[in-house]
């Protein structure tokens, strides 16, 4: 398939004119080798596909399900929001329902319809009562590698999501840190237990700013000391509500244009009205578009990452540092860059496509069209 006609930002971030040829699902050079099946894409640009690394669901579906149906919904949900490959992002609930949503997971992969499963995001249970948020404090554990090591061989996780300062939590991370990220969350630790976190393994935070404590001129807390560690990547959701535009470029300010990763966070609300929701085991009210537990917590966000794109853009951030936030940071967090989160020659064709007031246009997954 060649799509012609077009203009493309290339590796480098650089926007080219040409053509993008593909074959097998992969982009397979920039120039007008196939001949056969042209596809004009007159006036919009091309942008690699966005991946979202921490998100629980939408159009009414959620990661946590184990049905078939929800997540063909969510493949499709994601895709229709310029989202190509995702990590279902799973609760804080008993290690046995765990497993039971990771086999279901496992079993669907390689079946999505759009979007794909790029590996699970495990939130929780190893978290912390006392910033748990929208976790059900019932089911929270302390960190255990061999039970976590487990679940791994169930389906793939890619990130664990963790509060450094429960009991064994730096020897989980020295256990773990090999088979996937792991990521600070819903942590009441102070700056030096995060500081020290860093030191055995935790290289990410969750959902920035969120769940965790603050910076200030005399206890630094964990937003100082991700703000000091320049090889520790972090989560922000950039939907305008969880995060004032401030504190967003703030955080891109100190942290860089390759530290930062653009996440929805979203639940099944996402897409859908106002009304009552269920988030791990949970009552969640969405209200004018924000969620929130029956006491007034904030339970993750109604977003999705195109809409944040643009709030990205709208808040004061540069196009090419935007852009990086959605895809090419959350591919190298998660290990994916050799295959995705560029258009690059021999990676996936996961490719969007926008017109010139930055509307989304079409949809390719893999080489498929999507819409």
């Amino acid at each position: 398939m060649l799509l012609t006609d077009l203009q493309y930002v290339d590796g480098n971030y650089e926007i080219k004119s040409g053509c993008i040829n593909i074959e097998n699902g992969v982009i397979s050079s920039f120039d007008g080798s196939d001949e056969t099946k042209k596809n004009s894409m007159h006036g919009l640009l091309a942008l690699p596909g966005f991946i979202d690394i921490h998100t629980h669901g939408g159009s009414g579906a959620d990661a946590c399900d184990k049905t078939v149906q929800s997540y063909e919904t969510l493949s499709k949900h994601y895709a229709k929001h310029g989202v190509t490959s995702f990590c279902p992002t799973t609760m804080t609930l008993p290690v046995s329902q765990l497993r039971e949503i990771f086999e279901a997971i496992e079993n669907f992969k390689g079946k999505e319809p759009a979007a794909y499963i790029q590996g699970i995001n495990m939130e929780g249970p190893y978290v912390s009562k006392n910033k748990c948020g929208a976790q059900n404090p019932d089911y929270i554990v302390p960190p255990d590698a061999e039970e976590f090591l487990a679940l791994s061989k169930v389906s793939k996780i890619s990130l664990v999501d963790v509060a450094p300062e429960t009991d064994g939590a730096f020897d989980f991370a020295e256990k773990v840190r090999s088979s996937c990220v792991c990521s600070i969350a819903h942590t009441d630790a102070d700056y030096d237990t995060a500081k020290e976190a860093m030191k055995h393994g935790y290289s990410h935070v969750t959902h920035f700013f969120n769940a965790m404590s603050g910076l200030s001129h005399r206890s630094p807390g964990v937003v100082g000391a991700v703000f000091e560690n320049d090889k520790v990547t972090a989560e922000l959701i950039c939907d305008g509500f969880h995060l004032s535009p401030a504190a967003v470029r703030i955080a891109f300010k100190v942290l860089g244009a390759d530290r930062c990763v653009a996440i929805s966070d979203s639940l099944s609300s996402a897409d859908f009205p106002d009304g009552e929701y269920r988030l791990g085991g949970q009552k969640v009210i969405v209200k004018d578009g924000h969620a929130h537990l029956e006491n007034g917590t904030i339970a993750g966000s109604t977003a999705n990452l195109f809409d944040e794109f643009k709030n990205l853009l709208s808040f004061g951030i540069d196009f090419k540092t935007a852009l990086k936030a959605c895809s090419e940071n959350p591919a190298r967090v998660i290990g994916v860059f050799d295959r995705c989160g560029s258009l690059e020659k021999g990676k996936n064709a996961d490719i969007i496509f926008v017109d010139k007031e930055m509307n989304l246009k079409h949809v390719f997954v893999k080489g498929k069209m999507i819409f």
